[in-house]
């Protein structure tokens, strides 16, 4: 009895560990060539982007991220490539650059609230707070026809 209540304690303490987004395979990374590849050759080797940039140029990323979580904690990232993939006007490859945990940026939100410039309105001023307001402004007879 004893010996199953360390294992669930122990077993509790460690932490779970998570693959997230595109799974790398070297090779085909490493055999991805600027001025010999293009989108569709590209895709035929790494699969469809994580996502495609939206503004100016059309560059594709694949994204990998490996994350761990202790028990009733928040998951953290501790190892990511970002493989970027540049192309120039006709979808010839011009460059492959990779990045790792450099990228990666905690965010730190101030409490569940978000601060704001103003008075403080309880939840009745919020419901009962525009009665009489709405149409005061108006002339008498609705408008000008």
């Amino acid at each position: 009895m004893l010996l199953a209540a360390a294992s669930l304690a122990l077993s509790a303490c460690a932490s779970i560990k998570d693959h997230r987004g595109y799974l790398v395979d070297g090779a085909l990374l490493d055999s991805v060539m600027p001025g010999v590849d293009n989108r569709t050759s590209v895709e035929r080797m790494l699969g469809r982007p994580s996502f495609i940039s939206q503004f100016g140029r059309q560059d594709w990323y694949y994204i990998s991220t490996n994350t761990r979580q202790s028990a009733f904690g928040a998951p953290h990232a501790n190892e990511q490539l970002m493989v970027r993939v540049v192309f120039d006007a006709k979808g010839n490859v011009v460059a492959v650059e990779r990045t790792g945990m450099e990228k990666v940026t905690q965010i730190n939100p101030d409490g569940s609230k978000t601060p704001t410039l103003g008075r403080e309105r309880s939840f009745l001023e919020d419901l009962f707070g525009n009665i009489g307001q709405v149409g005061a402004g108006a002339p008498p007879g609705g408008g000008g026809n």
